[in-house]
């Protein structure tokens, strides 16, 4: 097939690409260009979206020795992306700019012109397993799977991917990449939002938003306990940065219940007001299997999982949970997998609008148990993960 590699500059996609060469594959390597300004993107090579990771994902493919070149998508991704990020914590919910990302460009914007230039697929260096069941699974490295981020793929584009790397550990693509040549072997991941330079979230969006002073209110009396400088500085489940006036009766920390962007709210209480047990979300991407079913659900990424049963029609999504869940925000996406000894499976994906409480289901809220890792079985012991990561 003629495929094109997807080339961030990182050690993960040089290898795809390599992988997709020795399969026989015709490969051309492209750098996607997402900076109308690249001096107001992060510096420094860290494996996305800067000046630096083109340079090493030109060198990646000269090594291999594949053409290669690099696509303008800044104004696709400013539209689709940045803005989107900016509008969703504007309506008081959680993006996440990387599954945008996935979703509108790398397997939108970048496969339709792929196609329209005569390409069968496009090749990444996600850690996901593709097979030829056509089914999306878990990376054999639980640590680095992707395949969160990429349930928002239909089928369709599904069915235009090749993701090289899923039966691998990071460890191993390293060895590769070093056993190669490739000069970003031992080059770090990039664990942050490109598109925010220096990492200050709140800074980034109180730049686009303005200031919009309000109140902090207790979610049980409805006291007013402080004042923040913009709702959109918050996120569901954060306990860090609240600048509370007035300290809890009983001492214990407060957490951020809920957002209210209508009355410019941001309503706080204890860690146990945080359970759930019942998830909604909205447009979701569904493959196929009959809904109601029991299977596990993921609510962020790299969250734990937890049993629920799922429910899905042109109305939506709708997730029960076996055990409640705390710090379940708005704005991020809920994926459902089938556990399966060969890798779990994505039944599809959708993005949450909104967690409840189910006090008839005779559920104690306030006594949510710790759900299990991605890929450890229930009494297994994994890293502990927490809420929905807050607004630095």
């Amino acid at each position: 097939m003629r495929v094109l590699a997807a080339m961030s500059g990182g050690v993960d996609s040089a290898v795809a690409a390599a992988r997709a060469q020795d399969a026989g594959h015709d490969v051309t390597g492209v750098h996607l260009a997402l900076a109308r300004n690249p001096q107001t993107y992060r510096t420094g090579a860290r494996g996305c979206c800067t000046l630096e990771d083109s340079r090493d994902a030109r060198r990646a493919a000269d090594v291999i020795g594949i053409p290669f070149y690099v696509w303008d998508m800044a104004d696709q991704f400013h539209e689709n992306v940045v803005d989107d990020f900016v509008a969703e914590y504007a309506a008081g919910r959680t993006p996440n700019p990387c599954l945008r990302c996935n979703e509108k460009i790398k397997f939108a914007a970048v496969l339709d012109r792929a196609i329209a230039l005569g390409f069968d697929a496009v090749v990444t260096g996600h850690h996901a397993r593709l097979g030829a069941d056509g089914l999306l699974r878990r990376s054999v490295d639980i640590a680095k799977d992707q395949s969160y981020v990429l349930a928002v793929l239909t089928r369709a584009q599904l069915d235009r991917a090749i993701f090289p790397l899923g039966d691998s550990t990071k460890a191993q693509v390293r060895e590769e990449a070093a056993a190669r040549g490739l000069a970003v072997a031992e080059k770090p991941d990039s664990h942050d939002i490109c598109f925010i330079a220096d990492g200050d979230t709140r800074g980034f969006l109180a730049g686009r938003l303005g200031e919009t002073p309000g109140d902090i209110v207790d979610g049980r009396t409805g006291a007013v306990l402080g004042q923040h400088a913009g709702a959109y500085g918050y996120t569901v489940g954060q306990r860090k940065g609240l600048d509370l006036r007035v300290p809890a009766p009983d001492g214990r920390p407060r957490y951020v219940l809920s957002i209210t962007p209508k009355t410019n709210t941001v309503t706080v209480g204890p860690r146990e007001d945080l359970a759930v047990s019942t998830v909604t979300a909205e447009r979701p991407i569904w493959h196929g299997v009959a809904t109601p079913l029991a299977c596990e659900v993921q609510l962020r990424a790299h969250g734990e999982v937890v049993g629920a049963e799922v429910a899905v029609d042109d109305a939506g999504f709708i997730a029960r949970l076996r055990t409640p869940a705390r710090g379940v925000a708005a704005g991020q996406a809920i994926v459902a997998y089938q556990p399966d000894p060969d890798g779990d499976i994505v039944l599809g994906s959708a993005t949450i609008t909104a967690g409840h409480a189910d006090s008839s289901s005779g559920t104690d809220t306030g006594s949510a148990v710790e759900p299990r890792e991605p890929g450890v079985s229930v009494g297994g012991r994994g890293d502990e993960a927490g809420s929905a990561a807050p607004v630095a």
